[in-house]
């Protein structure tokens, strides 16, 4: 286990020893007028990995996944995705990154007057020229088939369940072929078989498109079964990282707290 946000020796599982990051965040510091949320956090996310994020609610979280697609502005520090400097990118190169970005809202996010085909048109006609020669019919009807929602195609948001949004925003996030996936509480408001179900979803993704993925949540569980490795954001660093079972084993209280509700169980 690594303390006190010093992520330099780390010792990376040997897949990882010949590949380069595909998100490196450096220093990253991020106030809202007098409030300091992130004081200097660093990260690495490689290639096929899982990274879960975890912390109390206002820790900035969130907040920090925004700031990898530029939803919100870093005051200092490196943000690096897919070799490109973020906060240095004009607007059209920001927006080809966030097409290779997927990002599934806590809230799903789905257009509420759109059916769940149309959902899934949305992104497609807007990156048209990157989806160039593609079958948008085809793309649709294989996100859907993803996520197991072929069924959905012709139903409105209102007519779905919590699990159910969860998984369309999940196909409209697919739809664009992304190469990491940032996922901002995705069990959160759900109960726990459809939280399972979201779960081994996501793993299934990670086995079958070689994604990497970003994932904040509260849900322990969810942290165990998914992540590679694991980041306690504290006093707005990462405060202490390593495997679900490293950090499980902590003397540290602030990072026994967070597994407190799991042990007493």
């Amino acid at each position: 286990m690594i303390t006190k946000g010093d992520i330099t020796s780390l010792a990376m599982d040997p897949a990882h020893t010949n590949s380069a990051p595909i998100i490196t965040i450096r220093g990253v510091t991020k106030s809202f007028g007098t409030h300091q949320v992130l004081r200097g956090f660093n990260l690495d996310l490689y290639p096929n990995e899982n990274v879960v994020i975890v912390g109390k609610s206002g820790s900035g979280k969130s907040v920090l996944i925004k700031c990898l697609v530029r939803l919100v502005e870093v005051d200092e520090g490196e943000v690096q995705v897919l070799g490109k400097s973020i906060p240095d990118l004009q607007h059209d190169e920001l927006d080809e990154i966030r097409a290779d970005v997927g990002f599934l809202f806590q809230g799903s996010a789905l257009y509420d007057s759109m059916t769940v085909k149309e959902n899934l048109q949305f992104p497609l006609r807007r990156h048209s020229e990157r989806m160039k020669g593609q079958d948008e019919e085809e793309l649709i009807h294989e996100a859907l088939k993803n996520v197991g929602l072929e069924s959905a195609i012709d139903l409105m948001p209102a007519e779905l369940s919590g699990g159910m949004k969860r998984r369309i925003a999940l196909a409209r996030t697919l739809i664009l072929q992304p190469k990491v996936i940032l996922y901002d509480e995705p069990t959160s408001g759900l109960d726990p078989i459809t939280s399972n179900e979201i779960i081994q979803l996501i793993l299934n993704i990670q086995r079958t498109f070689h994604t990497a993925s970003l994932i904040i949540t509260h849900d322990m569980d969810c942290a165990r079964v998914i992540s590679n490795r694991m980041i306690i954001l504290q006093d707005g660093i990462n405060y202490a990282e390593g495997t679900y079972e490293e950090l499980s084993k902590s003397k540290d209280p602030k990072v026994k707290a967070f597994f407190k509700e799991v042990q007493n169980r």
